[in-house]
């Protein structure tokens, strides 16, 4: 998912029963449903189940009280340049991490379709734009032909 997408979820769209997520309002205005693995599930049942939710905020990734009084997303940009830093990964941005994850599901077998319905690719340009293939693993395949 996006990081705009993950940032303005709220409650209503996350079914954890069903370990899905319903995403309304999408970079390419089609809703769809992004299904979750079982480690995303479990994230996503400790932020619902938040102690210090306020009754009156219905987002899933909540911050701190602004001037308003009102919560808005969570601001993780200290947080995630930190972890860069401390990766020594300092060309490397959010945005990177759906690149990455399009690669892996490709590699690990789902096919094209599976792989944009989950990402919310519309074209097949856009997807293959988005895969980075490693060649160690192809070689793998090819020695297994």
């Amino acid at each position: 998912m996006r990081s705009s997408e993950i940032l303005t979820l709220t409650r209503s769209q996350v079914d954890v029963k069903r370990r899905v997520v319903r995403l309304t309002d999408t970079k390419n205005n089609e809703a769809r449903l992004v299904p979750l693995t079982q480690a995303a599930t479990e994230v996503f049942k400790q932020a619902l189940n938040n102690p210090v939710r306020p009754l009156d905020c219905d987002l899933v990734f909540f911050g701190e009280p602004g001037k308003d009084g009102k919560r808005g997303p969570y601001a993780y940009t200290k947080l995630w340049n930190q972890a860069k830093k401390h990766a020594r990964l300092d060309d490397f941005r959010f945005h990177d991490l759906r690149h990455e994850a399009v690669s892996r599901l490709v590699e690990a077998g789902l096919s094209d379709q599976e792989v944009a319905a989950i990402s919310g690719h519309k074209s097949m340009q856009m997807l293959r734009r988005y895969t980075h293939l490693r060649a160690e693993d192809l070689v793998a395949k090819l020695d297994r032909i």
